[in-house]
């Protein structure tokens, strides 16, 4: 039986909307969590078409893994999937590709946290068949053990060696270059070159103009809980859905370029008002 520690841990993992807490949590990365030189940590997986993703699993296959963490509602995902698809198809004759399914960013009516492993694996499932993975979607459980041992950030990406040592990490799984790199650096026989990347402002940038896809997969309530914790990124993310007839791109530089005219016209303003 789990300790009322456990039991308190995987309630609050479980989130029913993200809070500031968890958002600042998200821009971090903690000096404990597993990074390039250390093993990856044991875990058991299963996957969504009934098989297992292990950690032993890792050295008996002996290729190297591209593991992303990400969920259904999660906007960093949903900017990650095409980089990941071009990656994979450019890769899998010598990488294995694995996304692991965890909560749910934000929550909404339509996808709302599970509360229980049925309802997580419906969600890997759906994940899957949104994106259009042809490689495996694994299934942490409820209360996130596997998430948390790397550290539990929305979206990461690793690139783990075949012998099951992490050698690249990427703070936001949209970081798709970098990842391309890595991943070609080890298939060269080099050490990647940075081993970890954070491109913060360039993810949040970029998933800006996937985000509006991932709230209206989420659900009514996803948009609103953003705006409480993140203003300025809902604001331009807002902004994208009037773009919604261009190129997630071209959605993504439209958008920040009416945020900033925005911004310096009620600037502006209020300069000439206080004269």
């Amino acid at each position: 039986m789990r300790s009322r520690a456990a039991r308190d841990v995987g309630r609050r993992y479980r989130i029913e909307r993200p809070t500031l807490a968890v958002i600042a949590r998200d821009l971090r990365i903690a000096r404990h969590d597993p990074g390039p030189g250390d093993p990856v940590p044991r875990f058991d997986l299963p996957t969504t078409d009934g098989g297992r993703f292990t950690s032993e699993s890792i050295a008996v296959d002996g290729r190297p893994v591209v593991l992303v963490f990400g969920s259904l509602t999660c906007p960093v995902t949903e900017s990650a999937a095409s980089g990941l698809l071009e990656l994979h198809d450019r890769y899998a004759y010598a990488v294995r590709f694995v996304v692991v399914n965890v909560r749910e960013a934000h929550p909404g009516q339509h996808i709302r946290q599970p509360q229980t492993f049925e309802d997580k694996s419906r969600n890997a499932a759906a994940l899957k068949a949104h994106h259009g993975f042809e490689f495996d979607v694994a299934v942490d459980d409820l209360d996130g053990n596997v998430h948390r041992a790397f550290g539990d950030r929305p979206s990461s990406a690793y690139v783990i060696d075949g012998s099951g040592m992490i050698v690249f990490r990427a703070h936001w799984s949209n970081s798709s270059a970098s990842l391309g790199r890595a991943v070609l650096s080890l298939l060269e026989g080099r050490a990647p070159s940075p081993a970890t990347v954070g491109q913060t402002s360039r993810a949040m940038t970029r998933m800006s103009a996937y985000a509006v896809d991932a709230f209206d997969t989420a659900g009514p309530g996803a948009l609103r809980d953003f705006w409480r914790v993140g203003p300025p990124v809902a604001a331009m993310i807002a902004l994208s859905r009037f773009y919604g007839f261009l190129p997630h791109r071209q959605r993504m530089l439209a958008a920040v370029t009416t945020l900033m005219v925005l911004s310096a016209a009620a600037v502006v303003t209020g300069t000439i008002a206080l004269r």
